[in-house]
């Protein structure tokens, strides 16, 4: 009888196809993962990685915001502490002016708002991971320091204006920061100057014919710090309804990627058995074969 290759290589073929496939039902059980390499399932492990970069991105913003929001409390705090100070500030201004002190109680208040602009200038100096936090984007620079060679004393900004965000993985930029220049110094509001006029108002022991002008305007600026911790807080509210959400994002998406990755072990089993079926059939089929030179029939 001839030999008809045919029958032969076809059944060698279907057991190697077979072969394959129950190794990689195999590996599909014993990683626990659906797709252990590009070729498994390409459209899925296209889907992961879009997943991932997703994942990557809330992850590097929930650093970034866990840092900020230190940062934009203490800065919260350290206005507060301000707020206080200027509150006590106002309160020696106001009895200052009015009329019924001597040359010695005049001149104490003097000593004490210098007391108070010492402390309100070491606040706006205060410093968040070894960064000051009021020099702008020149966090290694103390953004404040006193003259106190001219009369009235005087303080120098040494930071710049530039004011901060930071971007959700959704696109919204948080203001981060509030520049020293916009608090301390404003032009409108000065608060380190309208204290440094008001020391320079009463040091002479006589009530100085700026005193009450100086005294408005320190009122008006501890209005304007309360506005400037709203901004703050508004700030510190954004950045954690954000990081809320990027949370609860993250779980979605780990969900989602444990869904398109994750092996169906019972599925697989099942279709793992049916291979080993095949398998053993068709090594019979080929055995045959081989013996009787490829001759089909011979299996009826």
């Amino acid at each position: 009888m001839r030999f008809d290759p045919f029958y032969l290589n076809s059944a060698v073929a279907s057991l190697d196809q077979t072969s394959v496939m129950e190794q990689l039902l195999t590996n599909e059980i014993s990683s626990g993962s659906h797709v252990n390499s590009l070729s498994d399932d390409p459209v899925a492990a296209g889907e992961n990685v879009l997943l991932s970069s997703q994942l990557n991105l809330d992850d590097s913003f929930s650093q970034t915001e866990s840092s900020t929001v230190g940062m934009l409390q203490v800065t919260d705090s350290t206005l507060g502490s301000v707020v206080s100070q200027l509150t006590k500030a106002l309160t020696l201004a106001t009895e200052g002016n009015n009329g019924t002190l001597n040359a010695s109680d005049l001149q104490s208040i003097s000593t004490q708002i210098a007391g108070i602009r010492d402390e309100v200038l070491s606040l706006a100096n205060t410093t968040y991971m070894n960064r000051y936090i009021f020099s702008g984007s020149q966090g290694g620079t103390s953004p404040y320091t006193l003259n106190s060679a001219v009369t009235p004393n005087t303080g120098t900004y040494n930071g710049d204006a530039v004011t901060s965000s930071i971007t959700t993985p959704g696109g919204q930029k948080i203001q981060s920061n509030v520049p020293g220049s916009q608090i301390f110094s404003n032009p409108t509001n000065d608060v380190l100057q309208t204290l440094n006029n008001l020391v320079a108002d009463f040091a002479t022991g006589t009530a100085s014919a700026n005193a009450i002008s100086d005294t408005t305007a320190l009122n008006s600026a501890l209005n304007y710090v309360g506005q400037q911790r709203v901004v703050i807080d508004n700030s510190i509210t954004q950045l954690q309804a954000a990081q809320s959400y990027t949370q609860a994002q993250g779980t979605q998406i780990t969900s989602a990627q444990t869904s398109l990755m994750q092996a169906d072990v019972a599925q697989v089993s099942t279709q793992l058995s049916t291979a080993e079926t095949q398998q053993a059939a068709l090594t019979q089929v080929v055995n045959i074969l081989e013996k009787n030179n490829g001759d089909l029939f011979s299996l009826l």
